[in-house]
């Protein structure tokens, strides 16, 4: 019967990657995502808030948890064969949408990655696991690396995918207050998402990425797409003023680094100028700085590859993964 459902829900998202509807609800309720989603309740700031997630048991379990945390412009649904790979090797695999993100709440609330780790503390808390394995990508990585900077000893290992936040973004990007933000969010469009992911995430565009595209911009033709734009904002500014990048030194967890070498990622990239744009992002430099920061890490490096290896450069990727979990 698992297996059953494992395969209706595989169709569904792969009809979902090619055939995205032209309206997506701000919660992705008509997103198929490639396992069963639950919802965490939580109370935040006075407000019942849902966090969904995604709880997958292997068949032939090792004893081991990990736990995978999503970038700012993405949910559970891009981790596809990191789970379908990671359960195949008897890890227990856990995949939240932060809240903010993808299937969670939407919530009116003061973002914060103290915050946010202390909402997948709580999860893992609900699910009886002690232990855990971190792999954050991207915005995921900022929060991974917080959430082992407040727990660390319920980390066993972290694992970092591109990170964002390398730097200090404050210290180069002009400020935009969080209605600044809002306002920009507003103007999305297919066109522009689709713009950014092709200039900004990948080094060659595939049509098997357009998926990601869909869900991305199709939000903006519902009828709460505001709110959406809002939360989106509140986000923003969340990783603008909260830099992680001056406490790696104090991570006691073994890590590995993961860095596509041609990830040229900044965030508020657009307000910089073509002078200033070279002069960060730069991942080829900032992966090596980074990695000596950090007490007990590994880095390794992908070549021709952007900011997410987990797809771009997916065998090479799951590879290294498996072999350094």
């Amino acid at each position: 019967m698992r297996k059953l459902f494992i395969l209706i829900s595989f169709i569904l998202f792969g009809a979902c990657a090619f055939a995205q509807p032209d309206t997506i609800s701000i919660n992705l309720d008509n997103v198929a995502y490639p396992y069963p989603v639950k919802f965490l309740h939580l109370k935040q700031e006075g407000q019942d808030i849902k966090m969904a997630y995604m709880d997958v048991k292997p068949q032939n379990p090792n004893g081991r948890s990990v736990i995978l945390f999503h970038g700012k412009n993405f949910g559970g649904y891009y981790w596809t064969s990191v789970i379908k790979t990671l359960t195949g090797k008897g890890f227990r695999v856990v995949v939240p949408d932060q809240v903010g993100f993808g299937k969670s709440d939407k919530a009116y609330i003061h973002y914060s990655f103290h915050s946010l780790a202390r909402n997948n503390n709580i999860l893992l808390d609900s699910l009886g696991i002690d232990k855990i394995t971190i792999l954050g990508h991207s915005m995921g990585g900022m929060l991974a690396t917080r959430f082992t900077l407040m727990y660390p000893n319920r980390v066993e290992k972290l694992l970092l995918e591109d990170p964002i936040g390398l730097e200090d973004y404050r210290t180069f990007v002009p400020y935009q207050s969080a209605e600044d933000d809002y306002k920009t969010e507003l103007k999305t469009t297919y066109e522009s998402v689709k713009s950014y992911y092709m200039n900004s995430y990948f080094t060659k565009w595939d049509t098997s990425y357009d998926y990601l595209v869909k869900i991305a911009a199709n939000v903006n033709k519902s009828t709460n797409f505001s709110r959406y734009a809002k939360v989106a904002a509140m986000t923003f500014e969340m990783i603008y003023e909260q830099p992680v990048c001056y406490e790696f030194s104090l991570i006691k967890v073994p890590t590995v680094l993961f860095i596509g070498k041609e990830d040229k990622t900044i965030v508020g990239k657009a307000l910089l100028s073509d002078e200033e744009k070279t002069k960060h992002g730069q991942y080829k430099v900032l992966g090596p700085e980074t990695a000596k920061k950090i007490p007990d890490c590994k880095l390794i490096e992908f070549d021709n590859c952007g900011h997410i290896p987990h797809i771009e450069v997916k065998e090479e990727f799951l590879k290294a993964l498996i072999g350094n979990i």
